[in-house]
């Protein structure tokens, strides 16, 4: 059984088929890419597994339960996060306080419990937890440092090492390397393969970056207008003739040199 799947899913505005009978399975422990043309509906089908929108019709499981509409703070106790965006990070707090908030949070504690702490044995362990993530993230250095004067990279970073925090069965990143320069890149892609191979995560990411897709996923599906066009490894994918004819003319060419055999 798939950890997270999705049957006969459809997100419809008006009369436009934003995402429309689409399935999805993704297995425990893979990095699941989702790509496709500009408009295609790819943050769509991720705004409805994560809970931003209700679907009009269909399924979402996750671990074999229906998590169909509900709001993201329940899929996330569910073990379905979502990384948190820019404008989520704690402005008034460091690297370490914001990944604690995130993890208390999680445990459904108020705010100023949770930055006061409830216990001092929890608050230990908490904070020792707090700090393996930080660690494995690649933030130990910066864990005393405001998160608005983070690097774009790094803010990207803490945004994952949050998400972490409240210990996730699927990671759900939505576009993890917009943005960054190709040291950047590197670092955040090396990351994510290190959350699957050393942590058992199971990611499930949409990315407008094509290398980055091809050098991290197992499996890649691809939609256009809202519909799985393909589904496949990525040799498979970028010797698909439908997906290369839906990216013609588009910003994202499967078939340049940075996927040249």
């Amino acid at each position: 059984m798939a950890l997270l799947e999705t049957k006969n899913l459809n997100k419809h505005f008006g009369g436009l088929r934003a995402v429309s009978d689409l399935d999805l399975a993704v297995e425990e422990g893979e990095i699941r890419g989702v790509i496709g043309p500009n408009g295609a509906g790819k943050t769509t089908l991720f705004n409805v597994i994560s809970g931003t929108y209700r679907p009009t019709s269909g399924k979402v499981y996750l671990d074999g339960n229906d998590i169909t509409g509900m709001k993201p703070s329940r899929i996330a106790e569910k073990g379905g996060v979502r990384t948190f965006q820019r404008s989520a990070l704690f402005e008034d707090f460091t690297v370490l306080e914001s990944v604690l908030i995130a993890r208390h949070l999680h445990a459904k504690e108020t705010m100023l419990a949770a930055v006061l702490g409830t216990s001092r044995q929890k608050e230990k362990a908490s904070e020792t937890r707090a700090l393996e993530i930080i660690d494995f993230i690649g933030l130990t250095e910066l864990k005393d440092e405001l998160a608005p004067n983070l690097s774009h990279g790094h803010q990207r970073a803490l945004g994952i090492a949050m998400a972490l925090a409240t210990e996730p069965r699927v990671l759900m990143l939505d576009e993890p390397v917009a943005g960054m320069n190709p040291s950047e890149t590197a670092r955040m892609t090396s990351t994510i393969r290190k959350l699957r191979d050393e942590w058992g995560s199971t990611v499930l990411l949409v990315e407008h970056d094509m290398k980055t897709v091809m050098d991290l996923c197992e499996h890649i599906t691809v939609i256009n207008f809202g519909q799985k066009l393909a589904e496949g490894s990525p040799e498979e994918i970028i010797s698909n003739p439908d997906v290369i004819e839906a990216y013609l003319g588009s910003d994202d060419i499967l078939g340049d040199e940075d996927f040249a055999a």
